[in-house]
């Protein structure tokens, strides 16, 4: 009877290979174990789940490789990331002795909070999330959106005046078929009847042919056009400060976001805005008298 060898040796298995890294892994591994499970449970932190699956990946292939080294520079990192999450935990978590305000993009409500207790809540409108490019090319592109996560109200203002950035022109040329044209200090325009549209002091005026003047106004939906070209006006002058727009008070974040009031009070409620968060008149000036500078706001 012939007798068959031995055929090729299997490789070890995956449980054999974890057998014997911890065998002579130690402490180390059953450390990063323990860690990777804190870890996954705290994946309400701001990126614990992403940094549970890189754990995840990173001990399943020191274990595979047998590698106590691979082992040792996940535990440094997770030590990394241990900082990092307590760090986004904390800032993410509102304070209990400090009111603070809460604003849902998807509910478009706003509260003001104090722990737990609600002191203020209302509806708000808030970004449309559309995007407009400059046509023409170029790097133009504005994305109107209302930022997420944690503000604070650096400043406070009644009456604001709204200095229109470039995309409101850009936007507003675009919904009246028109062109669009800049003019800076110095500059004139010539219209086709002869007349000059010009810069003199903070006013845009216009100097017919005839030597008489007039001074042009701008507000919002009603910009200068001269010729089938809307004017952008430079930045200063009084054709480019539009009041009521932005209602009666002002509460602002940074980077040109504000909660503000609003001139559109059919927009509350909606997502219609530019990326501020509008409310009502009556309930912007209830907020401004209750909320100080450094007042945390959490948007989400």
């Amino acid at each position: 009877m012939t007798t068959r060898g031995p055929g090729p040796s299997a490789p070890p298995s995956l449980t054999t290979r974890v057998v014997g890294f911890f065998g002579h892994g130690g402490g180390v591994a059953f450390y990063l174990i323990g860690a990777m499970l804190l870890v996954t449970a705290a994946s309400s932190a701001l990126f614990a789940h992403t940094a549970s699956l890189r754990l995840q990946r990173s001990v399943g292939r020191a274990v595979l490789e047998d590698d106590t080294d691979l082992l040792e520079g996940v535990k440094w990192s997770l030590d990394a990331t241990a900082v990092a999450l307590r760090q986004a935990e904390e800032a993410a978590t509102p304070p209990a002795d400090q009111p603070y305000i809460v604003v849902s993009t998807g509910e478009r409500e706003l509260w003001y909070k104090k722990g737990e207790e609600v002191l203020f809540h209302t509806q708000v409108a808030t970004g449309s999330g559309k995007t407009l490019v400059r046509e023409g090319g170029g790097e133009d592109v504005w994305k109107f959106e209302t930022p997420r996560g944690r503000l604070s109200v650096i400043s406070k203002e009644e009456d604001p005046v709204w200095a229109p950035p470039d995309w409101h022109y850009v936007e507003q040329a675009r919904k009246r078929g028109a062109g669009l044209v800049r003019l800076e200090r110095g500059q004139s325009l010539t219209s086709s009847d002869g007349s000059v549209v010009t810069v003199s002091g903070n006013e845009v005026v216009k100097r017919s042919p005839d030597g008489s003047q007039t001074t042009l106004s701008a507000t919002d939906g009603r910009e200068i056009i001269v010729d089938g070209q809307l004017v952008v006006p430079p930045l200063g002058s009084t054709p480019r400060r539009y009041e009521g727009v932005l209602g009666t008070r002002r509460l602002n974040l940074g980077n040109g976001y504000a909660l503000h009031g609003t001139n559109q009070p059919d927009s509350i409620g909606r997502a219609v805005s530019h990326g501020c968060v509008r409310l009502r008149n009556a309930d912007i000036e209830k907020l401004y008298d209750m909320v100080t500078v450094g007042t945390p706001v959490y948007i989400y």
